[in-house]
Parts: C-alpha cells; structure tokens; sequence
C-alpha cells in the first residue's frame, strides 16, 4: 500500500506591475520590460514543474513520472541559459545574478536531490525509518528552494526600489497552489507516518506469529500498543486543512483496531502454547504401542484433542474477526487518503 507524500516546493514569487508592456526579445527599453522578462520566464517554468509534482502528488509514483522530472530539469536548464544571456541593466547584475542562482538551486534539487527522493521511493516502505527519511528529504529539499525563492523575492523588491518600480505584491494562481498543496501535504505526511508506524509494527507481529515465536510475539505485541496509544495521543493536536478532519478520524480509526488487535492476538498466541502442549501428549500417546495404553492414556489424549479443537476454533474465529476488522479499517484508511488528495490537493495542467 503506497500512498505517496510529496511536498511541493516553494514557487518563485510573482508580482503585477502597475502598468502593461511587452518585451521586445532581449532589448530591454526600460526597467519594466527587464523584469517582466525574468516574471515571464519564471512563471513557465513554475508551470512546468507544478505539473510534474502535481502529478506525483495525486498518487503516481515518482518513478512512473521520470519523464517528466526530466522535462522539468531541461527546462530548467533553458530558462537558467534564457536569463544568463541576459544583459545586466545599466551595468546592475544584481538581480540577473540572483535569478541565476535560484534557478541553478533548482536544478539542484530536481536533477540531484529529487534524483535521490526517486530512488528513496523504492525502499520507503521498508520501514518507519525509510520512509521518514524518505519524507525528510523532501523537506530539506523545498527548505533549499524556499531559502533561494526568499533571496529572489528580496531582490526583485531591491530592484523595484532602484529603478522607481511600483510593485502590486500580488499572489498568482500557481503561488496559490503551491501554498494549498504545503499545506495540504504537511499535514497528510504528518499523518501518515502516525499510520506508518503501527502499520509496518503489525507487520512485525504477524511475521512473529507466523513463525510462532512467543517472545517476538510478546515484544510485538507491547510495540504495537504502544505506538498505537501514543499515535491516538498525536492524533488530539493534529488539525485537518480548511477544517476537514476526515483523514485524522480514519487514522484514529486504524489505531483503534490495532490497538484492538493487541489483545485479539494476545488471545490468539495462547494457541500455540496448547498446540505445544498436545504435541508433546500426542507424541507420547503415539509412542505407546496399542494394547499397552491405559484408559487413562485414552482419556487424557481425548481431553486434549478437545481442548486443541476449542483453542483451533477461538484461534480462528479472533483471526477471522481481525481479518474482517483489519480489512474494512484499511479500506476506509485507503478510501478516505485518496478522496482527501483528489478534494484539496490542487491540479496543474501540462503546459
């Protein structure tokens, strides 16, 4: 089960200029034109990588969209080539300089550190520790873009300043987006791993209980309470985006079964104590030549025959609940993250 937390990262700021142009190529007539040149290209080039991540974020795997991570990476690559051609204006480089840097951090980031997060994607759910790491690394990454983002914002303010510029600091559709998609996506991450948690925890105790190990199955047991009851806890200071707290009740929900699940399979590990203690009856009952076994021998086999058949039917009808229970509380956990993304987080078009 994969449900992919992407962060989207911080959009280079727009501005509206209190007056409309249009640029002449690279001849640049007045400060205006200058910087609406480096808006414009920006904001293609904001357009072209929104899609990119608004596709990872609705569901399709990093990997599956490498094409278009790669499209974004040359794009990048134009737009830096497109602003370093540029002339500095009126010998000022300041804000060229600045535009090429932020672009240079965000080839960075798409070409190296998202490289990385791709390759992280395919051993994520490994466990806890992946995938934080995993989510981490998509922090640090808009942490870099959001540090540069800030460095050109000032400086495109700078320049407004020098040239007499007056600036309408105006939110564009994809600032708006971006922002949505953050917060969208700090709380879906903050969540899940709450959920990844127990959930890669009951994995541990079902392969103990496969193995019928009772210590594993013990320790198991107790982790997954644990981290369960301190999830529910988590759970209390979690607020959902724009009031919509459906994808914390459904982790509520999960953790509540796990927790029940504890018990159950408490009950269940019972089980293999019986089922080791008639083994050994059985052993000894069958080593007994026939016409040497007592009534006593009979009727204790017998006993234990029926109290191996009981502990069978009580192991499978908690197995049969918890499978039940499992399933409808994944499903909803599974439903409930999907439509929560479809709902809030925000599309991008190709452009």
């Amino acid at each position: 089960m994969k449900h992919q937390a992407i962060k989207l990262f911080f959009l280079l700021p727009f501005f509206v200029l209190c007056f409309s142009f249009r640029s002449n190529a690279q001849s640049f007539e007045t400060p205006v034109e200058y910087l609406d040149y480096i808006n414009k290209a920006s904001s293609e080039l904001t357009a072209k990588y929104l899609f990119y991540l608004s596709a990872v974020s609705h569901g399709k795997s990093a990997r599956k969209v490498e094409k278009r991570r790669a499209e974004v990476v040359n794009a990048i690559s134009d737009t830096r080539y497109k602003i370093m051609a540029m002339p500095p204006w009126k010998g000022d480089r300041a804000l060229k300089d600045t535009t090429v840097s932020y672009l240079k951090m965000l080839n960075i980031v798409f070409n190296e550190d998202y490289g990385k997060i791709v390759n992280m994607e395919e051993i994520a759910e490994q466990s806890y520790d992946a995938m934080e790491a995993y989510l981490l690394a998509q922090e640090k990454a808009q942490e870099k873009l959001t540090e540069a983002s800030k460095k050109q914002h000032d400086m495109q303010k700078v320049f407004a300043e020098k040239n007499n510029i007056k600036l309408i600091d105006s939110e564009s559709e994809l600032e708006a987006k971006s922002k949505i998609v953050n917060q969208v996506m700090d709380h879906c991450n903050e969540t899940y791993l709450i959920f990844f948690k127990c959930y890669k925890q009951e994995a541990y105790l079902m392969e103990a209980m496969s193995k019928k190990n009772l210590v594993s199955i013990e320790q198991n047991i107790n982790s997954l309470k644990k981290f369960a009851e301190e999830g529910l806890e988590k759970l209390k200071g979690l607020k959902g985006y724009n009031g919509d707290a459906s994808l914390i009740a459904a982790c509520r929900n999960m953790l509540n079964y796990y927790k029940s699940e504890t018990a159950k399979v408490s009950k269940m590990s019972d089980f293999f104590l019986k089922e080791e203690d008639f083994n050994k009856i059985k052993k000894q009952f069958e080593a007994k030549p026939a016409g040497k076994r007592t009534q006593q021998d009979v009727d204790q086999y017998n006993k234990a025959v029926n109290d191996i058949n009981a502990a069978s039917n009580s192991y499978n009808t908690l197995s049969n609940e918890l499978n039940k229970e499992g399933t409808s509380a994944l499903n909803d956990w599974n439903k409930t993250y999907s439509k929560y993304m479809d709902e809030h987080m925000p599309k991008q078009q190709r452009q």
